[in-house]
């Protein structure tokens, strides 16, 4: 039996005698030529960059490896075709790193459109959803797990 066939064959409300209701999720992320450049994640780390001066710092403030942290930054940057951090090697004396002119208008840009694709979903759902046979609720909750953290039964939590 499949993870597919499993969780139809055993739905979790009937299994645990809990009502579980309908919420929408979504992802959102930008790509140019098929390519990813930036998503959630990534503004979330100019944000700490911003708040730390420090790339490293940022990195562990969003719980990513250093280097993991500086592939993103490059990539962001070359698919955006613009340098968004202003980075200068030194350590802590010399070092350190600070959001640029085009980095800040990017961050402002992205959240703004984040805000607005975040109520238009909203707006979809409720239409598609709520007050319906579903069971919808009218806003989403967020889940007390963090993403792909396993339950003790075993199935990961939704992302």
């Amino acid at each position: 039996m499949t993870a597919f066939t499993r969780a139809w064959y055993f739905s979790g409300a009937e299994m645990h005698g809990r009502e579980y209701r309908l919420a929408v999720r979504h992802k959102v992320w930008l790509d140019a030529g098929g390519r990813f450049a930036v998503g959630d994640g990534g503004t979330d780390l100019l944000r700490a960059i911003d708040a730390t001066g420090s790339v490293r710092a940022a990195a562990e403030r969003v719980g990513w490896s250093y280097r993991h942290t500086l592939a993103y930054l490059d990539n962001a940057e070359r698919v955006l075709r613009r340098t968004l951090v202003e980075r200068s090697r030194g350590g802590q004396e010399r070092g350190g790193a600070r959001l640029n002119a085009d980095g800040r208008d990017f961050l402002q840009r992205y959240s703004q459109f984040r805000k607005r694709a975040q109520t238009a979903v909203l707006e979809l759902y409720r239409a598609a959803f709520v007050h319906d046979r579903w069971g919808a609720v009218d806003a989403p909750r967020r889940s007390r797990r963090a993403n792909g953290r396993r339950r003790r039964n075993g199935w990961r939590t939704p992302s």
